[in-house]
């Protein structure tokens, strides 16, 4: 297994949470804060497997909480249940398609905000909703399916120019020969 593909995407993850974070020039152009995580998410569950999905879930989970309001650990389940659910369904799914890729990275940044609002809510505390957060989850998803294609190809870009493609084994048969057999 190639170690450097998914190592990149955890680094991702936490140059996502350290800009989500610390630059808020972004923020206030839009009113809301955009959630990277669910797009990275988007990716590695496409394209990678089980452990990437999951590691990515609990790492870029603890550090965006770690560094947000949210009770820690709770944007952890969301983004496992994310990537876990589009992971096991990558077969029936179109990862090539720029539209595919967009709904997807826009399915998953509607969820995710929804999701870990459940769990704190759940966890008994007491969020601020408004009139605002419905426009904040609008941007959120928008937004988030809009950078899905494109960190799709970053990511693809990245991957071709830092691993090598495998060399084609060269075959003396071709399909397309005729094989006379017999007497001439």
């Amino acid at each position: 297994m190639n170690w450097l593909n998914p190592i990149l995407i955890l680094l991702a993850a936490l140059l996502a949470v350290f800009f989500e974070s610390a630059f808020a020039g972004y923020s206030n152009l839009l009113l809301a804060k955009v959630d990277l995580l669910p797009m990275l998410m988007v990716y590695a569950a496409l394209t990678h497997g089980l452990f990437t999905v999951v590691t990515l879930a609990f790492a870029g989970g603890l550090l965006f909480d770690s560094l947000s309001a949210n009770p820690f650990g709770a944007s952890v389940l969301p983004l496992l249940v994310i990537g876990l659910f589009i992971y096991y369904n990558r077969g029936l799914l179109l990862r090539q398609n720029t539209n595919a890729q967009f709904f997807f990275g826009l399915f998953a940044s509607a969820a995710a905000p929804l999701m870990t609002l459940l769990v704190i809510l759940a966890l008994g505390e007491s969020p601020l909703l408004g009139w605002g957060s419905i426009w904040q989850w609008i941007a959120m998803t928008v937004v988030g399916g809009m950078l899905t294609p494109m960190c799709f190809r970053f990511f693809d870009r990245v991957k071709r120019s830092l691993n090598y493609e495998p060399v084609a084994e060269q075959n003396s048969f071709h399909p397309d020969r005729e094989i006379k057999r017999g007497r001439y």
